[in-house]
């Protein structure tokens, strides 16, 4: 059953820590609910996350060649965040419409990229992007899972498979889960991750389904969650941003 479990207050952690404000949002390839396409307004909404790390959905318009949503451009001019090179042989800023947008702090060496693509009916993928933050690293998976169950219990499945593939990294899964009940749905997560309901984010205008999540190992410490909540916001896209304040155990460094 997906969760919100706090690291309690003054819990003293062993070894190096490093504290992050991570975020999730669907973007709607900028089209809010009025049905006007401003990026200008994701860019507004994405700034008052004021997030280490923002996971983005839908970045990329639908039809090929798929050009950009979301223009880079603008990111650079209006934001302090930096998107991941996901694109670089077309028009798009994204793989599978996702792109991971990170704060200079968390940029300490190139990140390592993998994209995965995922089983299932519909075009689907995954980000996977290993991170150097002050002491340490961690791991960042950005999803859009698929809009059937069946789908999506084997797209976790893969996913899960393809990290226990790699260093064991303090890892969160941030993402548009597309998942209605908060009580099943994300049972392959369970046991490696613990997810978290940060809170309803559609329909942006009145949230009634927590279909963005974010999952955490057991080493990425909830502090506190929530969901972004403003006249903007509400109308800037379908969805509600959502976001974690966590706490990451870093792996100790080898001489």
């Amino acid at each position: 059953m997906p969760q919100k479990h706090r690291l309690p207050p003054g819990t003293k952690l062993a070894g190096p820590t490093v504290a992050l404000r991570l975020a999730s949002y669907n973007i709607h390839k900028c089209v809010g609910l009025d049905g006007k396409r401003l990026p200008e307004r994701i860019v507004d909404v994405v700034n008052a996350l004021q997030a280490d790390i923002v996971a983005l959905q839908e970045v990329d318009r639908r039809y090929a060649p798929r050009p950009a949503a979301l223009p880079p451009r603008l990111l650079q001019d209006a934001t302090h965040l930096v998107p991941l090179d996901l694109a670089p042989e077309g028009p798009s800023l994204g793989f599978h419409g996702q792109t991971i947008l990170l704060h200079p702090r968390v940029m300490a060496a190139a990140p390592v990229l993998h994209r995965m693509h995922l089983p299932g009916l519909e075009p689907r993928g995954a980000v996977i992007a290993d991170l150097t933050v002050p002491g340490g690293r961690i791991r960042i998976v950005c999803v859009h899972l698929g809009l059937l169950r069946t789908s999506r219990m084997q797209q976790m499945e893969a996913i899960l498979g393809r990290l226990e593939a790699l260093e064991p990294l303090p890892t969160a899964i941030l993402g548009d889960f597309n998942e209605w009940s908060t009580r099943s749905g994300t049972e392959p997560l369970n046991g490696p991750f613990r997810v978290h309901v940060p809170g309803p984010s559609y329909p942006a205008g009145r949230p009634v389904a927590a279909l963005d999540r974010i999952a955490l190992t057991p080493n990425m410490h909830l502090l506190d969650a929530g969901t972004l909540i403003t006249p903007l916001s509400r109308r800037a896209s379908d969805h509600l941003p959502v976001w974690a304040d966590v706490r990451a155990e870093l792996p100790s460094r080898t001489p």
